[in-house]
């Protein structure tokens, strides 16, 4: 077989085109770093490909606030206060009887006068009067009226005592007589063995027989004489006798069965210092 030979014009016109191609691009400047900078910008797209992928989850945890204890106050304990209590004490802007009781009744031991302060040591339940250190030292305590008294200091402890009673033969009353002037009625005696005047008195009678009963109430002693003008007496005095008569009666109660009731106070109005007495009596 007979071998084909290029011809050499042919050969001459590849290589001329060879070289126009490599001369019309022009050569690229070498990068040194390119290698590692794509290799960073690969891990980087791989990164936030995942990224993408799978989202992180954020978690928060809430501690709690830490409280710091409040310091309470301190106390310092202190001592219980006692009050001395101020000793109560009585003056008068009245000269005033100190007696053995509370009222005129009873016996005066001592005088109270102007310008003086006693001490107060008890108090009798109505208010009306109270008990202190005798001015005149003997007995050591009497009652003094409150009528005209200035009490200062804490009374607020002083105790309440009950009285002695009065004397028994304060006063006495007995039967005297039955009137009669249109009307019926009963007197009465009455003597003073006190040391005080009655100024009023009360009288309740009863008819038991005929189971009636009469009452009355005044500040003087008055009795009928017959059919004459009224006797009227204005106080029963210290040691004095008086005679009263009762209201009207509605029928003679001679030979009935009565009693009778007298109250005597020492004071207008039934106040003041009041003893009562009774009696039961036939006509």
């Amino acid at each position: 077989m007979r071998k084909r030979h290029i011809p050499l014009a042919a050969l001459i016109i590849l290589l001329a085109a060879s070289l126009a191609c490599e001369l019309a691009v022009p050569a690229a400047t070498a990068d040194p770093n390119a290698p590692a900078t794509s290799i960073v910008q690969t891990i980087a797209a791989r990164q936030t490909e995942a990224a993408r992928a799978n989202p992180p989850t954020a978690t928060f945890t809430a501690s709690p606030p830490t409280l710091s204890p409040v310091p309470l106050p301190s106390l310092t304990p202190t001592s219980d206060f006692t009050a001395t209590p101020e000793i109560p004490l009585i003056s008068v802007s009245v000269d005033t009887h100190c007696r053995t009781g509370p009222g005129k009744l009873y016996q005066s031991v001592g005088i109270l006068l102007v310008g003086e302060t006693a001490e107060i040591v008890g108090r009798e339940p109505k208010g009306e009067y109270w008990y202190i250190r005798n001015p005149d030292q003997s007995p050591e305590f009497c009652w003094v009226w409150g009528n005209y008294a200035t009490v200062s200091g804490n009374t607020l402890y002083i105790a309440y005592i009950s009285p002695e009673p009065p004397p028994a033969s304060s006063f006495t009353i007995s039967f005297q007589r039955v009137g009669n002037c249109k009307v019926w009625w009963v007197d009465f005696r009455l003597t003073n063995s006190s040391s005080a005047a009655f100024q009023s008195f009360s009288l309740t009678m009863r008819d038991i027989t005929a189971n009636t009963t009469a009452s009355l109430e005044a500040n003087d002693f008055t009795q009928r004489d017959g059919c004459n003008a009224p006797v009227t007496t204005d106080m029963l005095i210290p040691g004095g006798a008086v005679t009263i008569s009762s209201p009207p009666l509605a029928a003679n109660p001679a030979g009935h069965s009565m009693s009778a009731s007298i109250t005597a106070c020492t004071d207008p109005d039934l106040k003041g210092s009041c003893l009562t007495r009774e009696i039961t009596f036939k006509p």
